[in-house]
């Protein structure tokens, strides 16, 4: 089994927004999908496949990224239950870290839930470090979000 990481096609949503809603209490719809795919001058999305264990290969996860100036944005990550703790998250981080930079970017930001705590221990071994609280940000339940920074791509 080994992994690959490219770019989202249209084809893929049924299996991103199958990783989608059980990942997050307020999922993206597949519209909100559609209109990053729409916007390929500000958003990246890209897609890791498990090859070698099926055919078609199966989903394992997916990043939502933008790159607005100097500044990466990490909208959206998850990875299958199936696959987690298998490096895929960290891939996908590492991809789109990496994409950011060759379109300029010099800094990535985002926010994750402050009681994700195996998300956050992802960002820190990448890099990411504590850059404020962001009060009330997410609902169901209702949360606060810690701002993460990494300040060199």
């Amino acid at each position: 089994m080994s992994l690959v990481i490219e770019p989202i096609c249209q084809g893929d949503l049924p299996g991103v927004l199958a990783i989608e809603v059980t990942s997050f209490s307020i999922p993206w719809t597949r519209e909100m999908f559609e209109n990053e795919l729409a916007r390929k001058d500000l958003s990246q999305m890209l897609v890791a496949r498990l090859t070698g264990i099926g055919n078609p290969p199966p989903l394992a996860g997916y990043i939502c990224h933008w790159v607005v100036g100097e500044e990466l944005h990490v909208n959206n990550l998850a990875v299958d239950r199936r696959w987690r703790r298998r490096g895929i998250g960290g891939a996908l981080l590492q991809a789109a870290l990496e994409e950011g930079r060759l379109r300029g970017a010099r800094c990535a930001f985002l926010e994750v839930r402050a009681s994700n705590v195996a998300a956050q221990t992802l960002y820190l071994r990448h890099g990411f470090e504590s850059a404020g609280i962001r009060r009330s940000y997410y609902d169901r339940p209702l949360e606060d979000a810690l701002l993460m920074k990494r300040d060199r791509l």
